[in-house]
């Protein structure tokens, strides 16, 4: 097979979550503990930072790399989904793996992949670990997938934990509570290994304080160390400067970072958790954090998340797709100064519609799109679900019709947004 082919088979042979929904999901780790052994244990010849959580973590994770690439250290960063090429989710210091591996790995383990029947993400882990002990990193960046502890990933003994938040997301699949999501999250805390919680809420605190007792896990809350005292990013919002508020030094200390959603704030304290508690084993300096921080898209690759696509009209878009996600978001767009708002809008078919449009506005024009995968909701539905909010506009079959129609109309000083699922903004981008 060549890389075209290598890639249809992994898409259209093995069960695909972000694709396919419920027939994809796997609520148990037995297929990854084979693979693993097939593949002697190559997650055990590195050092590991494993990063969990319902919004955020996949910032988290590209921010660390960032910082410990400008540190020197050779950084292996496993990420998921894809935006626009498999490789993005497996990384080295910003460079995606390269096609002669992906080729390859697959070509020579056809017999186990026959054999176990493993889902996509349960063989693209594997395909990670493999590669980055092959490689020989200094250091590995674990992102979950959907959930914590059934998660492909959790095989990992790594040097840290982060959870960044807890939300309620994919609710067909773990659970239905803000205390039982924790629970499921909880799960990547390890015996004796130090955990950094990225927002300290009454519903999940108590979660997180017994596992760490249980397991004699040091448990840090970023916002315990942290206070964010203001945030300022302007036009065209290239950059964000953060003041936070250091309760260990007693001081202010101003950030700068080139991720400009204002969320990324409520990451930044995480990141900077995390890394005082890694400091010991992987030794870097203030210089190296603030470059690192600042560089975080050009060390990284990092894309998707509050990403200006154009000055005029501004055009911005952005992953966020449940609750938590989106209303940062939308918050950050009322900011804004504009003549009038085009939102570009595809969700799949397993979000809950009835939390999440009604926070969008009203008298911005819309233009419902479908993905081209099988799990988006159909764009005619879609228009009729959001007209009972009083959302109208046209729908399109695909989203660059919908992108297409929104740029034809926008006047220079009007704002275009792209968003409600990381399959939209995929799309928009290439």
């Amino acid at each position: 097979m060549n890389y075209r082919e290598t890639l249809d088979f992994l898409f259209s042979q093995l069960p695909m979550y972000q694709r396919q929904g419920a027939s994809a999901y796997k609520a148990d780790l037995s297929t990854t503990l084979q693979l693993d052994e097939h593949f002697r244990n190559p997650h055990k010849h590195y050092p590991t930072i494993h990063v969990a959580g319902t919004n955020g973590k996949g910032s988290v994770s590209h921010m660390i790399s960032s910082v410990l690439q400008e540190a020197g250290f050779k950084v292996g960063l496993y990420t998921s989904p894809h935006l626009k090429d498999f490789r993005e989710r497996i990384k080295i210091n910003g460079a995606m793996v390269n096609e002669d591996f992906v080729v390859q790995f697959v070509g020579y383990n056809q017999d186990i992949i026959k054999q176990l029947q493993p889902s996509f993400f349960e063989i693209t882990a594997a395909m990670a670990f493999d590669y980055f002990a092959r490689e020989r990193v200094d250091v590995a960046v674990i992102e979950t997938g959907m959930g914590g502890r059934l998660d492909s990933t959790n095989i990992i003994n790594p040097e840290l934990s982060i959870i960044t938040n807890i939300g309620l997301d994919h609710t067909k699949f773990l659970v239905d509570t803000i205390e039982k999501i924790a629970w499921e999250k909880a799960g990547i805390i390890k015996a004796e290994t130090p955990v950094v919680i990225g927002e300290k809420v009454a519903e999940t605190a108590n979660v997180f304080a017994t596992k760490s007792q249980e397991l004699a896990a040091p448990v840090h809350m970023a916002e315990d160390r942290f206070e964010i005292i203001k945030t300022f990013s302007e036009p065209p919002y290239y950059t964000q400067k953060v003041t936070l508020f250091d309760r260990v030094f007693n001081e202010n200390i101003d950030w700068e970072i080139d991720l400009t959603g204002n969320y990324q704030a409520n990451n930044l304290l995480t990141v900077l958790t995390a890394l005082d508690i890694l400091s010991g084993k992987f030794k870097h300096k203030l210089e190296h954090k603030l470059n690192g921080l600042k560089r975080v898209r050009k060390n990284t690759g990092f894309a998707g998340r509050w990403e200006i696509l154009n000055k005029k009209p501004l055009t911005i878009a952005d992953t966020a797709h449940n609750t938590e996600g989106l209303q940062y978001v939308l918050s950050q767009l009322n900011e804004i100064e504009y003549n009038h708002l085009h939102i570009v809008l595809g969700v799949v078919d397993d979000k809950n519609l009835e939390s999440i449009l009604p926070m969008f506005p009203k008298k911005a024009s819309y233009y419902f799109c479908k993905a081209n995968i099988p799990r988006a909701l159909d764009e005619k539905a879609l228009k009729s679900i959001a007209f009972k909010y009083n959302l109208q506009g046209e729908s399109f079959e695909s989203v660059l019709q919908a992108f297409e129609a929104a740029k034809s109309v926008a006047l220079s000083n009007d704002l275009i947004f792209i968003g409600g699922s990381t399959f939209t903004v995929a799309e928009a981008l290439s």
